[in-house]
């Protein structure tokens, strides 16, 4: 009997945090690799993250973007990952290299990134990163990301900041950042001219 409850409520659980987003969620993407993890989210001009393709990952393309997807040209990336109070956040995770496993513990959500099989979660965060700091009285708190899977030498410094913040201010943050194409202007005038000469030849 306690097996049976143990299963209906987990089920329940995983169903809740798997189900589909609702239309205004915020997309995130963050890819895990040894050993750390990175956030892609989408540009402010379409709010739609670019495809990928893991064949054109390599040391500039560290998310493989696919340049002929124009939804690519304004993704950025970041180092923390920066989510608004009270908003539902969908959560896209996939791993580069080996099993990773993205577990955030404060918001009681956890879920493999496996190499070639993309996973996601939701969740609402419910207080910002100011107000766990005045409730716990403890200014250095941080909510955190960290790797529940033991993913090689280096896994336990496998962890990543989290930001909450009130809508207003997560906003401008967005606003603020820098897209990846615009960091990488030379590989992307690269790309451009690659296809052109290609376009040329066919």
């Amino acid at each position: 009997i306690v097996l049976a409850i143990l299963i209906f409520t987990g089920l329940r659980a995983w169903n809740d945090i798997t189900s589909p987003a609702s239309a205004d969620a915020e997309v995130i993407e963050v890819v895990g690799q040894q050993f750390a993890w990175t956030a892609r989210y989408p540009g402010t001009k379409d709010n739609t993250l670019g495809t990928y393709n893991f064949k054109l990952i390599d040391p500039v393309n560290e998310f493989g973007l696919d340049l002929t997807d124009k939804n690519s040209y304004d993704d950025f990336k970041s180092l923390e990952l920066h989510i608004p109070k009270g908003k539902e956040v969908l959560i896209k995770i996939r791993a580069k290299d080996v099993l990773h496993s993205l577990y955030i513990p404060h918001f009681r959500v956890k879920m493999d990134a496996v190499p070639g099989m993309p996973t996601q979660f939701k969740f609402v965060a419910t207080k910002t990163t100011e107000e766990m700091r005045d409730e716990l009285n403890n200014p250095n708190f941080n909510y955190e990301i960290a790797c529940a899977e033991v993913c090689g030498q280096a896994h336990f410094s496998m962890k990543m900041i989290v930001v909450v913040e009130e809508e207003a201010d997560y906003n401008k943050w967005k606003e603020s950042q820098e897209a990846w194409a615009a960091q990488n202007s030379d590989y992307v005038k690269k790309f451009q001219e690659r296809r052109q000469q290609a376009a040329v030849i066919n």
